[in-house]
């Protein structure tokens, strides 16, 4: 019988690891570099010949041996990977299994299936109090018999400067009523807290500062006339025509964000999506019956949602000061409004306004002639819309991606190159961009929130949005999400945004907009980057090789 031969690759974390295809191996992008206070990922890919699958053994030797974290990419079911139409930057477009999911080793073993590939994610955290220097990092696989079948050797110089702390507000948006639905737990029971709790953890560590606060459920992706579960932080009574408010709840959640470092707050959108002309769900209990108030079937100009209004709006305020948190809050009126929702948004925000005067509105807006009209002050706009609002000098810009945004610009959908994902970091660096914001950090919900899904069986929201579009964690079993090889890319992207800002801060603007520009035959936009993984990876090591030498020289 032949010898089983097993095969081991060192890859950088921005190759994908198809099973069906032996991924290509870049010795030039493996020289791994790091500041403190940030990770360094890297793959290593596996496969073997023979006739049986077999489990082999992982060790680790490194010095650093506590701060290295292994799991297995894991593949997931994609029936819609992309739209129709598509440009030339993606890596598949075909239904099939992509890789994503990243998952705790079994008893330190992983799977190793003949004729297919498999990897491995490593992760090493280095802490800012790391000494620099020059870390070998040996990994080796053992069979059943305890013999060494392969193995494969990195290092990563760790240099002498600490990453400073993210600038940049992000957000994706938290959706609560799907980790109830998904896990079976009733709102705002002590399980329901310990997952939200869970979730939040996750979040914050990967990056993300600003969270979606439901104060009341959020009239987002919900069809019209349909309801998503109620996540109603603030309980609402009607007591003689006379409307109470009790914030306990929601001082429960600020609390629990803050304790896990939640920086900002944005409000749930105070009016219905797709043009402001509704009353977002409220329930509430009226002369002893808990009941809906306000939805679908409330016209905003009615009067009776503006009088609400103006009874919760200034109590909110004042629990927002109590707490310490009103210059760290933002508001939403109505999700992507347009010109042909100019008189209803304008109508939504009259009834507000004049509450909120204190307090930053941001809205997802991507037609500047709408912007013109004055109703906003922060912009959220496309990705592949954004660059008139910046050739006009808007101030405090936000951008966003999401299911429209298949064309030429930064996304995350599964089918597309990490490179094409993490590009944002240095594309948000080149502008000076405020804050960012996705739609989707765990979306469980077919499109319009008509029925809930199983994320780890559909993908795409029922075949309505490029795979992976509507969710970034996946719902673990222990209450307790499973990271994305794709979150881990976006938060390599934000460290760059940081080491970018860094060197800066050392030399100037201008100098290091020259060195990300210095070998590109015309400047980089939110259209137009570099596509190749070498360009983000050389250009990460020669910025924490420059902001260590500044550093050293001016010691």
């Amino acid at each position: 019988m032949a010898d089983v031969i097993y095969k081991a690759k060192l890859l950088h974390s921005l190759v994908k690891v198809f099973s069906d295809e032996e991924p290509k191996s870049e010795p030039m992008c493996n020289r791994f570099t790091s500041l403190k206070n940030e990770t360094v990922s890297f793959q290593i890919a596996l496969s073997k010949n023979g006739k049986r699958s077999e489990r082999l053994f992982v060790e680790v030797e490194y010095e650093l041996k506590e701060c290295l974290h292994i799991r297995t990419v894991e593949n997931v079911p994609v029936q819609y990977p992309a739209h129709p139409k598509f440009d030339d930057n993606y890596l598949r477009t075909a239904p099939g299994l992509y890789p994503d999911i990243l998952r705790e080793l079994w008893q330190n073993t992983v799977l190793v299936v003949p004729g297919q590939w498999r990897a491995l994610w490593i992760d090493v955290e280095i802490s800012p109090h790391a000494d620099a220097g020059t870390y070998p990092i040996c990994i080796s696989f053992f069979d059943s018999n305890s013999e060494m079948v392969c193995s494969v050797s990195a290092e990563i110089t760790v240099y002498d400067a600490v990453l400073p702390e993210q600038k940049l507000i992000q957000t994706q948006w938290f959706h609560c009523d799907c980790l109830a639905e998904y896990y079976g737990v009733e709102v705002f029971s002590e399980d329901f807290w310990e997952i939200v709790r869970n979730f939040i953890k996750t979040y914050v560590k990967r990056g993300f500062n600003m969270i979606l606060t439901p104060i009341f459920t959020p009239p987002l992706d919900t069809a019209v006339g349909g309801e998503r579960k109620t996540v109603q932080l603030v309980q609402v009574r009607v007591s003689d025509g006379v409307y109470h408010f009790d914030f306990s709840n929601l001082k429960r959640w600020v609390n629990l964000c803050r304790e896990n470092g939640i920086k900002y707050f944005e409000m749930s959108h105070l009016f219905t999506q797709w043009g402001a002309a509704h009353a977002p769900k409220i329930m509430a209990t009226v002369d002893g019956e808990y009941r809906r108030i306000f939805g679908w079937e409330t016209n905003i100009q009615d009067g009776e949602y503006a009088a609400f209004l103006d009874a919760f709006l200034p109590r909110l305020i004042a629990f927002l000061k109590e707490e310490g948190i009103a210059q760290d809050t933002y508001f939403h009126i109505s999700d992507e409004p347009n010109l042909e929702m100019l008189e209803s948004y304008a109508a939504a925000k009259s009834l507000v306004a004049h509450h909120l005067r204190e307090f930053k509105i941001i809205d997802a807006l991507s037609e500047y002639d709408f912007y013109e009209t004055g109703l906003l002050d922060r912009v959220v706009c496309a990705n592949n819309r954004i660059h008139r609002f910046l050739d006009k000098n808007v101030e405090n810009m936000w951008v966003y991606y999401c299911t429209s945004q298949w064309k030429d610009v930064s996304n995350r959908f599964i089918s597309m190159p990490s490179a094409r994902t993490r590009i944002y970091g240095i594309q948000l660096y080149r502008y000076n961009i405020e804050g960012t914001l996705h739609w989707g950090y765990n979306f469980y919900n077919s499109q319009h929130s008509r029925f809930a899904i199983d994320p780890y069986q559909v993908t795409d929201a029922g075949c309505a949005f490029p795979a992976v579009d509507p969710f970034i964690v996946y719902p673990g079993a222990d209450k307790r999400p499973e990271e994305s090889l794709r979150l881990m890319i976006l938060q390599e992207a934000v460290c760059d945004l940081r080491a970018l800002q860094m060197l800066e801060s050392l030399t100037s603007r201008e100098y290091v907009i020259g060195l990300i520009e210095e070998d590109l035959s015309e400047p980089l936009t939110f259209l137009s980057y570099p596509k190749s993984d070498w360009y983000i990876l050389s250009l990460r090591n020669k910025v924490n090789k420059e902001i260590a030498q500044r550093i050293n020289a001016a010691l």
